[in-house]
């Protein structure tokens, strides 16, 4: 069978990434008749053209965004290979992109990823934000190197990746500090009809919380849904409803915003799992942070 060849390419992928021949002569040192020539050879090979002119730009058709998004593919997992087989190298920096859930707490995300940069390689972080589903979608295709969750893998969905508990906290209960002196009687009866900010529906524990109040017979008055938790503070201390966090970040709830702590529950958990695929889960920085979750 005849192979692909990779010089051809390679330089297919800096033409598309660069729009136009001339501006990938300039990264190969090559003459825009011998680029040209490749790139002419290449969509021989393939039987069909990758791109359209505009002008003097050379535009990716339809077949050529697919070639494009697998030579990405090809040779961001090479530029890996080559950082996994020299991490030591002077000034070398070995990338490791993290996809997070957006509706995970930042500081809890800061807390987890911080012991990064403490270690002795030499790591570029890249954290994107998204849902879960998109998340997922990039980790198939190599974009990302690790997912940060509330939750592990939806049953149902068609990516082999794995999902461990890296941390499980309880909830604690916050309410403005200039309101405190409003609230009687003991937590959680004190929750019954007062104002509450709650997770939003992309958050996990938003049913495991209302789950919880209906148990215990309390009937908060509902004022506002939140799938930003740092949002959910800012309302909460400016005095409009009680809200949660997971307790491990207390102390920097505490700290940033004027609250203060009328409760606490072990009864529901805000839980934080590190999704990876087989090969990423032998990634240095996977190891490490798989390593530093079991010793906590």
């Amino acid at each position: 069978m005849k192979q692909l060849n990779y010089n051809h390419l390679y330089y297919f992928y800096l033409t598309a990434k660069e729009g136009s021949i001339a501006a990938a002569c300039k990264l190969l040192h090559l003459t825009p008749q011998t680029v040209s020539g490749q790139l002419a050879t290449l969509e021989d090979y393939l039987g069909m053209p990758l791109f359209e002119r505009h002008g003097k730009r050379l535009v990716l058709n339809d077949q050529g965004k697919m070639v494009f998004s697998y030579a990405e593919d090809i040779f961001s997992l090479g530029h890996e290979l080559t950082q996994r087989l020299e991490p030591n190298q002077l000034n070398q920096q070995m990338t490791f992109t993290v996809g997070i859930t957006d509706v995970i707490p930042k500081v809890f995300s800061y807390d987890f990823l911080k012991p990064i940069f403490d270690g002795e390689l030499a790591i570029k972080l890249i954290c994107r934000e998204g849902e879960l589903d998109s998340l997922l979608a990039d980790l198939a295709l190599n974009k990302l190197d690790m997912i940060l969750s509330d939750c592990p893998i939806p049953p149902g969905k068609a990516v082999k990746a794995y999902s461990q508990k890296v941390i499980d906290s309880g909830l604690s209960f916050y309410i403005a500090a200039s309101k405190a002196h409003t609230l009687k009687g003991e937590f959680p009866q004190n929750l019954n009809h007062q104002e509450m900010l709650i997770p939003g529906d992309q958050s996990s524990i938003k049913l495991a919380l209302l789950s919880w109040l209906s148990d215990r017979e309390l009937k908060p008055n509902i004022v506002a849904e939140f799938d930003d938790s740092a949002l959910t503070k800012l309302f909460g201390q400016a005095g409009y409803g009680i809200f949660c966090t997971p307790t491990i970040v207390e102390s920097h709830v505490l700290e940033t915003y004027q609250v203060a702590v009328i409760g606490r529950t072990e009864e529901i958990s805000e839980e934080l799992y590190m999704i990876t695929t087989e090969r990423k889960r032998k990634h240095p920085v996977v190891v490490s942070l798989t390593q530093m979750a079991s010793e906590v």
